[in-house]
C-alpha cells in the first residue's frame, strides 16, 4: 500500500513564508549541503531536530549531543512546559540560543537546513512523522515498535526506502555485547538445530509518569475507594472525577492526532499513553522491538517472519482507562519447525530472550546477562574467529552507530526493515488475542490469509482530518 500524511493544505513554502521562528533561525550548513551525492563529508557536523521529551526523547536528545559532529539545531513539542524544558537542556548544553522550538513538527521538518531528526513519540505518531521526515529527505532516529499497525509500519519502510534515508531504531540491545555475542552463538550452529525460542516480556501496567497514584487518591473520598485503572470505565463516579480538562499548556486534539477523540484523563497521557490502545499497545508492543529484535537476530529472521500466529490474554474492558492486555501468552511457528512463545506474566518464560537448540540453549537478558548449557561460553563473552562464520554487525556506541551511518550511507544496525519484522510477531499476537483463533500469516506478501475479519486489524480509522494518503 502507498501511504504519505497529510493534514492540513500547508505546505512547505507557506511554513517558511509565515514562520518568525523560521526566519529568525541561525543558518546551520548541513552536512548534507557539502558532500556529494547527499552524503555529508566525514568532518562535517550533522545538524538534527528532535521531537518528544518524555520518556525517551531527553536521554536519546543527551546521547546524540555529546558526540561533538551532531548540533542539534530544532525542537518540537505540544506541550509548552515540555518544549521549555527541552529546549532549556539543548540551549544550556551549547550554551547558546541557537536551538529553536517548533509546535507543529511538519513546519520543523520542513527545514532544508537539518540532515536527521529523532523521534521519541507515542506509537500512534510513529507513521506520521516518520513518513513526513522521510518525504523532507531527514535521516531518521525512530523509537520502537516502529508503528501503531503493520499497515503503518509497511508507509514508514515503502517512505525511507523511496527517500534513500538511513534509518537507526532505538532497539539498543543490538549495540550490547552479550545480546549479540548470545545471536552469534545461535547464527553459528553451537547450539545444534534451532528448535524453540523463548521470549519473555513484561506483564501488568507500570505508572511511569507517576500520575495514577495522585488519581487513586483522589479516587479515595468513593465509598468503593477503587485503586486498579484498568476496572474504571465510562458512567461510574470514578470515571467522571478521572476525566478533567487538559491543562492549558497541552494541546491535546494535537497530541491524539489521528488516534480517536476521547476524554482526557492524566493517568493515560504523558508515559503512560502506552497502556491505552487508542495510542499505544501496552505491554506487548512496548517490549517486542527489544527482546523478540533479539530473538530474531538469533535466528536469522530480519527479513522474514512466522507462519502462524496464535494467542491469548487476558484484557481489561474496552472503554477502561487502562485498557491493554496484561497478561499473554503467543505461540509463533516460524520455517524450519521452530516455535517461538512471547509471553508476559507467565513464570514458565524467563524474561529476556532463550534460544533452545538440539544441542544446547543460550539465555541473554538486559544488565549484561548471560547463561548457556555450555559453561565455557560464558567466560569469553567473544567467540574465536575460526567459529565465527557468521559474523554479525557490531555496534558499541547505538548513536553513534546512528551518526556514522548518516555519514557513510551504510545502513545502521536496527534498520527500518529490521525493526518492521521484529514488530510483526507481536501485531499479530495482538490480533489473534482480539479476533480469538490461529492466524497465517504470508510473511513474503505480508497478508493475513483467509481471515477477512482479522486483516482488518492490520490498519486502523485515522481521526478526520489526519491520513495516509498515497504517495
Amino acid at each position: 500500500m502507498k501511504n504519505t500524511v497529510r493534514r492540513t493544505k500547508f505546505t512547505r513554502r507557506q511554513f517558511l513564508a509565515t514562520s518568525s521562528l523560521a526566519l529568525a533561525a541561525p543558518v546551520f550548513i548541513p552536512a548534507s549541503a557539502l558532500g556529494r551525492g547527499g552524503a555529508g563529508a566525514p568532518s562535517n557536523r550533522i545538524t538534527l531536530g528532535v521531537v518528544g521529551w518524555g520518556m525517551q526523547g531527553p536521554g536519546n536528545t543527551r546521547a546524540l549531543m555529546n558526540h561533538s559532529d551532531c548540533q542539534v539545531v530544532a525542537a518540537c513539542n505540544i506541550h509548552k512546559q515540555h518544549l521549555k524544558a527541552c529546549l532549556g537542556t539543548i540551549n544550556g548544553h551549547y550554551k547558546n540560543q541557537d536551538c529553536k522550538g517548533y509546535h507543529d513538527y511538519r513546519e520543523m521538518m520542513a527545514r532544508t537546513d537539518i540532515d536527521a531528526v529523532m523521534l521519541a513519540v507515542p506509537d500512534t505518531w510513529h507513521a506520521l512523522m516518520a513518513v513526513e521526515a522521510a518525504n523532507n529527505k531527514k535521516d531518521i532516529y525512530g523509537e520502537k515498535p516502529l508503528a501503531r499497525t503493520i499497515a503503518e509500519q509497511q508507509a514508514i519502510v515503502k517512505a525511507v526506502q523511496r527517500n534513500q534515508r538511513i534509518w537507526q531504531t532505538g532497539s539498543w540491545q543490538r549495540s550490547e555485547r552479550n545480546f549479540h555475542y548470545g545471536s552469534e552463538i545461535v547464527r553459528n550452529g553451537l547450539i545444534g538445530k534451532l528448535k524453540r525460542v523463548e521470549v519473555g516480556l513484561p506483564s501488568g501496567h507500570h505508572d511511569f509518569a507517576g500520575t495514577s497514584k495522585g488519581l487513586i487518591e483522589k479516587l479515595a473520598q468513593l465509598p468503593d475507594k477503587p485503586r486498579d485503572l484498568s476496572k474504571i470505565v465510562p458512567g461510574t463516579p470514578a470515571w467522571d472525577l478521572a476525566v478533567t480538562p487538559p491543562p492549558a499548556d497541552l494541546d491535546y486534539d494535537m497530541w491524539l492526532g489521528p488516534s480517536q477523540m476521547e476524554p482526557h484523563i492524566e493517568a493515560r497521557v504523558f508515559m503512560n499513553w502506552r497502556w491505552n490502545y487508542n495510542v499505544g499497545g501496552g505491554q506487548l508492543l512496548d517490549w517486542i522491538g527489544h527482546h523478540c529484535d533479539i530473538a530474531h537476530w538469533g535466528m536469522d529472521c530480519d527479513n522474514s517472519g512466522p507462519t502462524e500466529v496464535e494467542g491469548v490474554g487476558e484484557f481489561p474492558a474496552k472503554n477502561a482507562i487502562w485498557n491493554t492486555c496484561s497478561k499473554y501468552r503467543v505461540t509463533a511457528k516460524y520455517p524450519g519447525d521452530v516455535e517461538m512463545v512471547l509471553a508476559g506474566g507467565h513464570g514458565d518464560i524467563r524474561g529476556g530472550t532463550k534460544w533452545i537448540g538440539t544441542d544446547g540453549w543460550v539465555w541473554v537478558n538486559r544488565g549484561n546477562a548471560f547463561e548457556s548449557s555450555n559453561p565455557d561460553w560464558a567466560e569469553s563473552r567473544r567467540l574465536p574467529d575460526d567459529a565465527r562464520k557468521v559474523k554479525l554487525y557490531e555496534s558499541s556506541d547505538h548513536y553513534r552507530n546512528f551518526l556514522d551511518c548518516v555519514k557513510s550511507r551504510k545502513p545502521t544496525i536496527t534498520p527500518v526493515e529490521t525493526a518492521h519484522s521484529s514488530a510483526i510477531p507481536g501485531h499479530l499476537g495482538l490480533i489473534a488475542m482480539m479476533v480469538g483463533r490461529k492466524l497465517k500469516w504470508d510473511a513474503k506478501k505480508e497478508i493475513i490469509v483467509g481471515d477477512t475479519d482479522a486483516s482488518k486489524l492490520l490498519t486502523r480509522e485515522f481521526r478526520k482530518p489526519w491520513k495516509l494518503a498515497g504517495v
